[in-house]
């Protein structure tokens, strides 16, 4: 704070204003002290100038402050109480001050009073008449006069100011003035030297007691002179005597100069001219018509008369109101039309003209004005589609699909689409728009702005959608499949068998094996017969036979096979491949199914003389468990060598692409071997894949003719993926084609199946036949 204030005075003394003061810091304490420490010791200046001058000039006010209102209220208000104090010691009162006149004023007040005292000699002449000596205690004279042992009592030692310290003083000088080198006496300071004044450019700096001045350096011009303060005053030329007037003129000052007004006064209606004679003023030049309407002015002596005017009209013209004029006559503003239907009356001075309207021009036979059909005339030129002719005039329109442009001719693309005409998606283009659908949706052939949901279900394809069963959705369709045994695959249409076994679902028990089938599962038991205990799973081991020759003709172990494959495969098929693991010279085989095939659903063939296999040759129509022992004599070096094997299955319902469910029947089969292991491989079934369908529907633009003609109403796009390297026995269904329409309708319809490219060597073929009423190609 302490550095603040520092500032705040050192500015004060520098520049004898608080105005711009430079802030040393941001904090708001130390602003508010910088600025009051400003004004304080402004204060303290111009109360000091205001003691000195009061002492100098003995009064105050010839001042005139340089600065602001507050240096001069200061100034005054410390130099009033100076002279009041310097009046007060003049006139023997006490240099006591009234409180009432404040306590700055008080400290000033009694200042300048007790240091008039100094001067004043208290010693009684001896001419004074003799007055009883009264004797004085020191406390009383104490009480008397409280500044008796001041050291400053009457301004003390000090030339200017003196503060008592108690033991000593110490003095000070007011502001404009330094304390010489005496410590008691006061010089001025010379501003104007030390270059602390404040004069601008265009003034010279006038040193003065405690203080200085500033002098203009130019003159002030003619009729101005320069005061003490430099300012420039008026000179009064008429007060100074330093005009040139004539003596019957009389002086009159103005600012810078003065002007002689002659002592003669003329009369109303003339004017004084330079040598002060009077002359006639002419009103009737003047520029307000002295006379009223219908008069003329005629200028007299000093003053005008008015006299009446009485005018003669010729034809087109009459009087107006006032009769003094004549007016034109505006032959287009009366009620007969003088020009008639058509015309366009134009008036002019004195007289009119008739003219055709715009868009007329005038008929020299009929002298009539007759409509010009600009449309005709311009066609083409004057709008963009159509132009329709109006009396006079024309006016442009646009054709379906535009709007009119703002200048009136141009037409503009108009943007259906903001009106949302279609019930889905709107696209706009050029004088038109065209509604389409979202996914799953068509447009509708009635209107061609509805969009009607597709029921993909339904579609002549819709049976290869899901695998199992297809519900329509607005805009989509949904794929299910049978409640147990099935999930939906991660492709949303096919339905994945649940391997109960695998997520170990089932409910076998420790001594049964799980078997999965398609949608299920079989709990096997297998138990070995007697002279056989269980190695495995699926397989029975002889015992030890101990010579016992019934005992070595069984086989050596037993193995069960179990099989799965859909129903309505394709037969023939083979599905089990027996034989023994190492071929010799010579070996033959018979092979023979001896039980469970008495409906004939397989057959055996024998593949070489070590091989045989297991051939499907009738579907299977329905979810079935099947139990075959098929036997198996192998020759080889003179021993015959008897197997035996048995098959056991059972079907399941699963879905299918194309169908709407297909069985699956599961088959076990069981090797029974005696000496040598028997090589029995299970065929892998051929499976269709699954197909993805895109299907394409037509959907036409209103009005385009085109479109309706195509005869092409539907392209469907159906990948499907089949192995290479197959060898077939017949050919083999891949896809069907399907047509909605009977097979014999009355018009005698005939629908036709064709390859019509992609087919380079001939591999695939379509084959026509009826199914239920409808048309294949298959």
């Amino acid at each position: 704070m302490e550095e603040c204030c520092d500032k705040g005075i050192e500015w004060a003394n520098k520049n004898r204003i608080c105005t711009s003061l430079p802030l040393i810091s941001e904090a708001r304490e130390c602003s508010m002290t910088q600025v009051q420490c400003c004004h304080s010791q402004l204060e303290k200046q111009y109360c000091s100038d205001g003691i000195e001058f009061a002492n100098v000039r003995e009064e105050c006010d010839s001042h005139t402050g340089e600065n602001s209102a507050c240096e001069a209220e200061y100034f005054k208000t410390c130099c009033y109480c100076c002279l009041l104090g310097k009046a007060a010691q003049v006139q023997g009162q006490s240099c006591e001050p009234n409180p009432k006149i404040g306590y700055q004023c008080g400290i000033v007040f009694k200042s300048c009073c007790v240091k008039g005292q100094e001067g004043i000699d208290v010693s009684v002449s001896d001419d004074a008449p003799k007055k009883e000596q009264v004797e004085i205690s020191k406390e009383e004279l104490d009480q008397e006069d409280p500044y008796l042992h001041d050291g400053c009592r009457g301004g003390g030692p000090c030339s200017q100011q003196c503060r008592d310290t108690g033991s000593s003083y110490v003095c000070s000088c007011f502001v404009g003035y330094q304390l010489q080198p005496d410590g008691v006496n006061c010089e001025d300071i010379n501003e104007c030297i030390t270059g602390t004044h404040s004069c601008g450019i265009g003034q010279t700096c006038v040193n003065t007691l405690g203080s200085f001045r500033c002098q203009r350096d130019t003159s002030c011009g003619t009729g101005y002179e320069l005061t003490d303060d430099s300012r420039c005053k008026d000179i009064d030329e008429c007060e100074t005597g330093t005009h040139n007037c004539p003596p019957d003129f009389i002086c009159q000052n103005t600012p810078g100069s003065f002007r002689c007004r002659p002592k003669l006064q003329c009369m109303n209606g003339f004017i004084q001219d330079a040598l002060g004679n009077c002359i006639d003023i002419n009103e009737c030049l003047s520029t307000d018509m002295p006379c009223p309407a219908g008069q003329i002015c005629i200028n007299t002596d000093g003053s005008y008369t008015c006299q009446r005017i009485s005018p003669s009209c010729g034809r087109g013209y009459h009087l107006n109101e006032d009769g003094t004029r004549c007016v034109d006559v505006d032959e287009c503003s009366s009620s007969n039309q003088p020009c008639g239907e058509g015309h366009v009356c134009i008036n002019a001075p004195g007289n009119y003209r008739c003219e055709c309207k715009s868009g007329y021009s005038f008929d020299v036979i009929s002298r009539t004005c007759i409509d010009i059909n600009e449309c005709r005339r311009y066609p083409g030129r004057l709008c963009a589609h159509k132009c329709e002719n109006t009396p006079g005039s024309y006016y442009c329109t646009c054709t379906m699909g535009f709007k009119l442009s703002t200048d009136g001719r141009s037409c503009e693309d108009l943007n259906e689409c903001e009106s949302s005409p279609c019930s889905q998606e709107c696209a706009n283009v050029y004088g038109s728009y065209q509604c389409y659908c979202r996914r799953g949706f068509q447009l509708s052939d009635v209107d061609g702005i509805s969009c009607e949901d597709i029921d993909e279900c339904a579609l002549p394809t819709g049976g290869h959608i899901c695998s199992f069963r297809c519900i329509n959705i607005p805009g989509s369709f949904q794929c299910t499949c049978p409640s147990t045994g099935y999930r939906l695959a991660p492709n949303a249409r096919s339905c994945q068998d649940i391997d109960e076994c695998v997520a170990e679902s089932h409910n076998c028990s420790f001594n049964e094996t799980c078997f999965n089938i398609q949608g299920g599962f079989r709990c096997l038991s297998l138990e070995c017969p007697e002279n056989y205990r269980k190695s495995g799973d699926t397989r029975c081991e002889r015992l030890p036979c101990n010579e016992n020759k019934e005992c070595q003709s069984l086989p050596l172990r037993i193995t069960y096979y179990h099989l799965s494959f859909p129903t309505n495969i394709q037969v023939p098929t083979d599905i089990f491949r027996m034989g023994p693991p190492n071929a010799a010279p010579g070996d033959k085989i018979l092979l023979s199914i001896i039980s469970g095939n008495h409906e004939g659903f397989f057959t055996t063939k024998k593949v070489n003389n070590h091989s045989g296999i297991v051939v499907m040759q009738r579907q299977i129509t329905e979810p079935r468990d099947l139990l075959l022992t098929i036997q198996m004599q192998l020759s080889r070096h003179g021993t015959v060598n008897t197997f035996k094997y048995e098959e056991m299955g059972r079907s399941k319902l699963r879905s299918f692409v194309g169908l709407s469910h297909i069985v699956s029947p599961s088959i076990a089969l069981s090797s029974l071997m005696n000496t040598d292991r028997v090589l029995c491989e299970v065929l892998e079934l051929v499976r269709l894949e699954k197909t993805d369908t895109i299907r394409c529907i037509k959907s036409c633009r209103p009005n385009d003719v085109s479109c309706v003609l195509d005869p092409v109403h539907t392209i469907s796009h159906t990948v499907i993926s089949l192995p290479t390297f197959r060898e077939f026995t017949r050919p083999e269904e891949i896809i069907f084609l399907r047509a909605i329409t009977p097979t014999y309708p009355a018009n005698q319809a005939d629908i036709i199946f064709d390859i019509t490219e992609g087919n380079l060597r001939d591999s695939f073929d379509i084959i026509k036949r009826y199914m239920d009423g409808m048309t294949v190609g298959e």
